[in-house]
Formats: structure tokens, C-alpha cells, sequence
């Protein structure tokens, strides 16, 4: 799938602000895609694929970021989420 350059690089951008941390704790997002529809679709590598809390990381960290610096994503999903045992 073709992605708009802007946008990703927009994307991109937002993602640095927040892989350093990742990068802390032997993790880090990768971008797949960006739909037709304003979803972005990540992979979350290394400690962060799997990982019980990935998914907070994902919803109140990650998402909400991208979505601050980049209000057209209309929602964001990954590869490699994991499932905290108290859900």
C-alpha cells in the first residue's frame, strides 16, 4: 500500500518521541501502514512484543501521542500486543 509521505513522516516523527522510552526497556514500534482510513497499523518489537502491558502502552501512551500530533488517525493498532492476565 502506497502511504502519503507527509503523513508518514508525521507519523514517524511522533513514533521517536516515544521509542527512546521503549528503547529503555529492550523494546520498540515499527510502522506497517497507514490505511485509507487514517488507521495505523505498528508492530511492537523486541520486550515490547508480548509484554502484559504493552497494551496500556499502546492505548495511553502510543495511540494517544499520535493522535495528539497527528489528529487525521482515526486509530491505531499493532502486531505483538500482549494481554495483561487481569482482563
Amino acid at each position: 500500500m502506497v502511504m502519503h509521505p507527509l503523513l508518514v513522516e508525521r507519523v514517524e516523527a511522533a513514533l521517536d518521541e516515544i521509542r527512546p522510552a521503549l528503547n529503555m526497556d529492550g523494546g520498540t514500534v515499527e510502522l506497517l501502514e497507514i490505511t485509507p482510513d487514517y488507521v495505523v497499523r505498528l508492530s511492537m518489537e523486541g520486550a515490547c512484543n508480548g509484554c502484559p502491558i504493552s497494551g496500556l502502552t499502546l492505548k495511553l501512551g502510543i495511540e494517544r501521542l499520535l493522535k495528539e500530533r497527528v489528529p487525521e488517525i482515526t486509530r491505531v493498532e499493532a502486531e505483538g500486543v500482549g494481554d495483561p492476565e487481569w482482563e
